[in-house]
């Protein structure tokens, strides 16, 4: 494939990871007009799409960008760049040539995530796209996962190592399944109805299938949840001072947030598990212990509830504006504010609570 620029070490270790599987045919490469360097809006430098027939038909996306390709400009040495590239497999049917735009466009979005975010995927990770990850489309796909890409191997540049993630398509429910037990078990438990976890904007929800809810169930009964945290928009927390009394701390936090911190308590603090609920400026972390306590440390507040107080909480607390206060522990309060979820485009297309 012929390079962007002449020196390319990072882009050559990419082509050598790629080799073993796709020596005999030569990409469709999509490259960037304007880098994200020179003012441009895109920050891949370019992503090849490779066509396959087994083991059903679909192209094999692969990104150039996250990692360094040229010169070699973090300080981290054993990573180059964000220490990943992406990777997409998208099941086509036709008889296309050239694989569709949107794909395209999809990646560029999750890539320009991390960069604008400074949050790096990484395997485990999962993604909600508040919306078709096709635009336009009524695909069920409405949110991703990464994960190891089962065919490529992490390669090693001279500017530090480089694994290839791999975006996998799923519905809400599926996202919401591993949310509860394990991204990589879960993962394991579709792939004999998603082989290679090629993404199927056509396919239904994967959980109307009885022997895979079973066994998601079984895991989530016996091992809890391995999510560890949420990130929250929108979140704050404030302790205010009352005479005679201790004083009262209110965690603030959207509606939306609501369901997935009821739904992960229960499947993390009986295990022994910590959970935390993090913000832009602030974290709220919850533990469980023998007694109930408070701890304010700068920006982080440290819940520790007994199993009587987590059971209240998961009782009271709801997806509707409003503030809601424990009996049991009457030193904290939630306050619950509507949430938005808005589009690529900032459009509102919902509103909770």
């Amino acid at each position: 494939m012929e390079r962007q620029e002449d020196q390319a070490p990072g882009w050559d270790a990419i082509d050598r990871a790629l080799a073993p599987l796709y020596a005999e045919q030569e990409p469709r490469h999509y490259g960037t007009l304007i880098k994200r360097s020179l003012g441009g809006n895109d920050p891949l430098d370019g992503i090849s799409a490779y066509k396959r027939e087994e083991p059903v038909p679909h192209w094999h996306f692969v990104t150039y960008g996250l990692s360094e390709l040229y010169a070699k400009e973090s300080d981290d040495p054993g990573h180059s760049g964000w220490g990943f590239e992406l990777t997409f497999r998208l099941r086509d049917d036709s008889d296309a040539t050239e694989p569709p735009v949107w794909a395209l466009n999809f990646l560029q979005n999750l890539a320009r995530y991390v960069f604008d975010s400074g949050n790096a995927f990484a395997d485990g990770h999962y993604l909600n796209a508040n919306g078709p990850i096709a635009a336009d489309s009524d695909t069920r796909i409405r949110s991703v996962a990464f994960v190891r890409d089962p065919e490529l191997e992490p390669v090693d540049s001279a500017h530090g190592r480089v694994e290839f993630l791999q975006v996998v398509g799923l519905t809400n429910e599926e996202e919401l399944a591993l949310k509860r037990w394990s991204t990589r078990k879960v993962l394991q438990a579709f792939e004999p109805h998603m082989p290679l976890w090629i993404t199927d904007l056509e396919r239904a929800s994967l959980m109307q299938e009885s022997e895979i809810v079973a066994e998601i169930a079984a895991g989530t009964a016996s091992e809890g949840s391995d999510t560890g945290f949420v990130f929250v928009d929108g979140l704050s927390w404030e302790q205010q001072a009352r005479r005679w009394r201790k004083p009262l701390t209110t965690v603030v936090l959207g509606a939306r947030q609501v369901g997935e911190l009821m739904a992960l308590l229960p499947l993390r603090l009986p295990f022994d598990k910590p959970f935390s609920l993090i913000g832009t400026e602030s974290r709220v972390l919850f533990a469980s212990g023998r007694r109930n306590a408070v701890q304010a440390d700068g920006e982080d507040l440290r819940l520790t509830l007994t199993a009587e107080t987590l059971r209240e909480l998961i009782a009271t607390l709801q997806a509707r504006e409003g503030h809601y206060v424990l009996r049991s522990f009457d030193i904290l309060g939630f306050t619950v504010r509507k949430s938005q979820i808005k589009d690529a485009d900032g459009r509102v297309v919902q509103t909770i609570g």
